[in-house]
């Protein structure tokens, strides 16, 4: 289906380029123009379902760099807990009842979640089986998206054989839609050599499935707290020098490839390291302030020139999957804590939350900005609302004022997954039923195993 979307505002992420009055023309999944309505009207007259965006604001997908899609099926099951415990007490012992169906749901939850706030690409790493996972759940829904399997260094076999079967089953699959992760879960879970192998096995998996602009990338939880050191020492009996990401390197497991999520307790030292290998990072405010990790120190590291992105983390460490919350936190905490007003502009958070996300994605080639050549993957946001008016800076009410129940219309690769509101790949009313079933299934397991 062709589209041509005209009468809004265009937001292109584009150096800074904002189109009144304009319209993005759409053939097949790719964006072949964009300009002035009246221009664009004229040049394509036939051929294309006509979108009326006046008083609508037309912007890139929002992309989240960071979650655990499945892990909806959780919201709310266990919070206000220190992270440590939150983990190892609650989080771990549930989901190991967790099955491959209740990873699939969860997963189409969070997807349903995310279309509905103009997301249109999620990073994911969960524990990965064959039949029914987060990847299928992505596809059926028709949303973008960045599937890794989460490793350990208690079950490495088994994780090398759910990687090579990740990459072989859906790597550039789904139109392309769907590409592939290796996840070491943190530097305090996956021991040294165990980093080092993985790092070779995404390089071996690259070269086997990956294409120059569609590669396999890795996704790791990288100083979270401020006590990572020491779980490194008392995990694996080795002494970190520097930071945590100045003992990554040592490894020599950094390079442009890595994404590294949350990043709180990072030193001088290690924002130099992540300048030099091109490290890209995911900030997840919403999830750090919740379990009260900290606050990552994302102006020094953007003055670095290291590529920062957004993510929200998971839906019961967050607990949604709305990126507008996650924009307009990024951008006032960052001006409290510096007690600085013009840190984080509007401009720069939004384009944190979509370029950024696609250059932290290895993406930015297709998606993040509205240009000619590039993937359709649109959001396109109702401003005829009460909190958006009188309008006198576009940018600074998608960030500061908009909220996710706005996104009116959402494309994906040229598909028009959302209109009006109504979803047109899943029904909503049904995955929100076979999510609460399976929640119920979930306790009734875990009950059975604590008795």
């Amino acid at each position: 289906m062709n589209h041509l979307i005209y009468g809004g505002t265009i937001i292109t992420m584009q150096n800074g380029k904002i189109i009144k009055d304009g319209a993005v023309v759409i053939e097949n999944d790719v964006i072949v123009d964009v300009g002035k309505s009246r221009e664009m009207l004229r040049k394509y007259p036939r051929g294309y379902e006509r979108l009326d965006a006046k008083g609508k604001v037309v912007i890139p997908g929002l992309i989240n760099t960071h979650q655990h899609a499945a892990m909806s099926l959780l919201r709310g099951y266990a919070d206000d807990l220190p992270l440590q415990e939150w983990l190892e007490k609650w989080i771990w012992p549930i989901e190991g009842h967790m099955t491959a169906n209740d990873i699939y749901i969860g997963a189409l939850l969070t997807a349903v979640e995310s279309i509905l706030g103009g997301t249109t690409t999620l990073n994911t790493m969960y524990h990965y089986t064959p039949n029914e996972n987060e990847a299928k759940a992505f596809a059926d829904a028709g949303l973008r998206g960045v599937v890794g399997h989460v490793c350990f260094s208690w079950r490495k076999k088994e994780d090398i054989n759910a990687l090579e079967d990740l990459a072989k089953s859906w790597h550039n699959r789904a139109d392309g839609r769907i590409r592939v992760s290796v996840d070491p879960h943190a530097p305090y879970t996956v021991d040294p050599e165990y980093m080092k192998e993985l790092k070779e096995l995404r390089v071996e998996l690259n070269e086997k499935y990956g294409l120059e602009k569609a590669p396999l990338i890795w996704h790791v939880h990288v100083a979270e707290t401020s006590d990572e050191k020491e779980k490194i020492r008392k995990a694996f009996n080795v002494e970190p020098k520097g930071g945590v990401m100045e003992y990554l390197d040592s490894l020599g497991v950094l390079d442009e490839h890595f994404i590294a999520a949350h990043c709180v307790a990072v030193t001088e030292g290690d924002i130099a390291v992540m300048k030099r290998r091109g490290v890209k990072v995911s900030h997840n405010p919403i999830s750090n302030l919740k379990l009260a990790s900290g606050v990552s120190p994302v102006p020094k590291m953007l003055e670095q020139g290291v590529t920062v992105s957004l993510g929200t983390d998971s839906p019961c460490s967050n607990n949604a999957a709305d990126m507008f919350e996650v924009m307009k936190t990024a951008a006032i905490l960052h001006k409290g804590l510096n007690k600085n007003p013009t840190v984080m502009a509007a401009s720069q958070v939004l384009d944190m939350a979509t370029l950024g996300g696609a250059k932290a994605l290895c993406w930015n080639s297709e998606i993040g900005s509205i240009e000619v050549g590039k993937k359709a993957d649109l959001a396109i946001v109702n401003f005829v609302k009460p909190h958006l008016c009188p309008i006198y800076n576009e940018v600074s009410h998608l960030v500061y004022a908009a909220k996710s129940a706005d996104v009116e219309t959402v494309i994906i690769n040229g598909r028009m997954v959302m209109e009006n509101r109504r979803l047109t790949t899943l029904k909503i009313e049904k995955i929100m039923e076979m999510a609460e079933k399976a929640k119920t299934r979930l306790l009734e397991r875990l009950k059975r195993n604590v008795k």
